[in-house]
């Protein structure tokens, strides 16, 4: 196996990523990814697996394994980082395709789109694991398996929030109306996506547990136990009533059901509900993303503060500075950061693991 990463090491990251879920770690969980630090050796045809190459079925299960292990074996892995795949390649909220939408990367990214004209009342999702997308994604994950056994993990698919996958078999303007038109109807499609979600959930960690290490997703946060990235995007264009009444309740559950959970509150426009989202007590932990051309993590220390003040943890995303910048405003408990570095940034490399205890 090529990449240089073993079992013991694993297994202390593992822990250091428990502390943190549970709130008993000192210190900040600084996973550190150094870029470029050996050469790529190689030999492998399949293209890297992307949102844009994810629908390139010419290629095994086993060929994509080997040009993923010979990407992960160019990285050294610092810190609280370790080796894994991202399994995002099959685009934001592929559980509505594993419920029959369009998948579409004609675009180079993943869009979903609904397969046809449906009423509201005709729609009944339902996860299939014999969807096309699905059956993939676990013979993936069986190669990747047999290849690498705990020395790797490998994340669950971005499933998607519930009201957003909603909203990819609806039609996202349909779904709007939808909410003053027929409200009980869409509280029934959402309780359906929902069950979606967990069957979903459910058959993918059975492939990868107990052979995975641990559970981990987009976010890279490690978990010993069933964990997840909860969202809601959609929430962006509603105000906190309606999230109170359509979104909030799945979350919640969703925190009831997996032992560790962070919430990505995704934009300005979702702060209006992150009073509702801090409210929730089983929540571990909120990643904050102010978005594209707003101002840096800086800008934003009054929301840490007060996701802090809750007693949640936070992922703080930016750049190395702007991170230890927060680190430096507010202490590094309870934060998670995870950064990349080229190989020849040592003085970078240095100073973000220096804030780790």
């Amino acid at each position: 196996m090529s990449v240089d990463f073993d079992e013991s090491r694993m297994a202390e990251v593992l822990d250091r990523h428990a502390r943190w879920w549970s709130g008993t770690l000192d210190g900040p969980l600084m996973a550190v990814t150094i870029y470029g630090a050996h050469p790529k050796p190689g030999g492998s045809k399949a293209p890297a697996l992307s949102q844009a190459s994810c629908a390139d079925f010419r290629w095994s299960p086993e060929e994509l394994i080997e040009t993923l292990d010979e990407e992960l074996s160019t990285l050294e892995f610092a810190g609280d980082a370790y080796p894994r795949v991202n399994f995002d390649a099959f685009g934001p909220g592929v559980l509505a395709a594993f419920c029959g939408a369009k998948l579409d990367n004609s675009s180079g990214g993943v869009w979903f789109f609904p397969d046809g004209e449906h009423a509201l009342a005709d729609l009944h999702p339902r996860y299939d694991p014999d969807n096309v997308w699905a059956r993939r994604i676990k013979d993936i994950y069986r190669a990747g398996l047999a290849k690498w056994g705990k020395c790797v993990v490998m994340g669950m698919p971005d499933l998607g929030g519930v009201m957003d996958v909603a909203a990819s078999l609806r039609g996202t303007e349909n779904l709007l109306t939808d909410l003053y038109d027929d409200p009980e109807e869409v509280l029934r499609l959402v309780g359906e996506v929902e069950a979606a979600w967990v069957d979903a959930y459910r058959d993918f960690a059975s492939v990868l547990h107990p052979a995975s290490a641990g559970y981990t997703d987009w976010s890279g946060l490690l978990s010993p136990v069933p964990s997840y990235i909860i969202q809601c995007d959609f929430c962006y264009m509603i105000g906190n009533g309606m999230f109170r009444r359509f979104v909030l309740p799945t979350l919640a559950r969703d925190t009831e059901r997996l032992t560790n959970t962070i919430y990505h509150l995704d934009g300005i426009g979702e702060l209006c509900h992150l009073d509702s989202i801090l409210a929730l007590p089983e929540l571990n932990a909120v990643q904050w993303v102010y978005g594209a051309g707003k101002p840096g993590p800086m800008h934003w220390l009054d929301v840490y503060r007060k996701i802090r003040a809750a007693g949640k943890r936070m992922m703080v995303v930016g750049g190395p500075s702007e991170v230890l910048g927060v680190i430096d405003a507010l202490g590094g408990d309870g934060v998670y950061c995870n950064q990349g570095v080229g190989a020849g940034d040592a003085e970078t490399l240095a100073k973000l693991l220096a804030v780790r205890k």
